[in-house]
């Protein structure tokens, strides 16, 4: 799952608020910025952040970076985080439940994201070793996509801590769960750096598929 940073995106926003707010109020008028003027704005500026809160959860800024220009570069960075999850799954023989690429489409699905793929829910969260290990290459094929693709990964925060629950509540030790991470992690990025056409193609997919304001 693709990650944000919502909290902090959220804080900065109101932080740069506040302060445009107080230098109109401060400098406006000695400008030639007629105080109407700074009404009007002031009042847009508060009626576009509640608009924010109610519609999207106050992830609006998200879904209009998508929609301008450069918007499709940031999606297809998402769409190669989910297509890594796909294409392992797929591997792995792990059902997915539904991928989504974007903000507003993870909105419409009632997530807080900028991206998600959904797998069904295991039957116990006390699983074998060996489906442990599918999960573990499963779960980090975002970070590893992004890794073949970038060099670097951004997302992936939900699937590590996802991860981590799941080798938390197995009843192996901390050691055992850690070697096997970085195991699945190296044999993922392997495995996608001989599928790299592959990949590229199934985010191609995904992001021809994904929702976009005006679009």
């Amino acid at each position: 799952m693709m990650e944000e940073g919502q909290g902090s995106t959220g804080a900065l926003r109101a932080g740069v608020a506040v302060a445009l707010i107080t230098c109109l109020g401060a400098f406006g008028p000695a400008i030639g910025i007629s105080p109407a003027w700074i009404v009007i704005f002031v009042g847009g500026g508060l009626v576009a952040l509640s608009v924010d809160a109610a519609t999207w959860q106050g992830m609006g800024g998200h879904v209009l970076a998508e929609a301008l220009p450069g918007g499709e570069a940031r999606l297809r960075r998402i769409a190669v985080h989910e297509a890594g999850h796909l294409l392992i799954a797929e591997n792995e023989q792990l059902p997915v439940q539904r991928v989504m690429v974007g903000t507003l489409a993870c909105l419409q699905a009632g997530l807080r994201s900028s991206g998600a793929t959904e797998f069904s829910v295991p039957e116990s969260v006390r699983m074998p070793l060996e489906d442990l290990r599918r999960w573990s290459r499963v779960l980090q094929a975002g970070i590893a996509a992004e890794t073949v693709v970038y060099g670097v990964a951004r997302g992936g925060a939900d699937d590590r801590a996802l991860l981590g629950r799941l080798w938390g509540l197995s009843g192996h030790d901390v050691g055992t769960a850690q070697r096997e991470q970085r195991r699945a992690r190296r044999e993922i990025e392997q495995q996608l750096r001989r599928r790299l056409q592959d990949l590229e193609i199934k985010a191609g997919d995904l992001l021809s598929l994904a929702p976009r304001l005006m679009r």
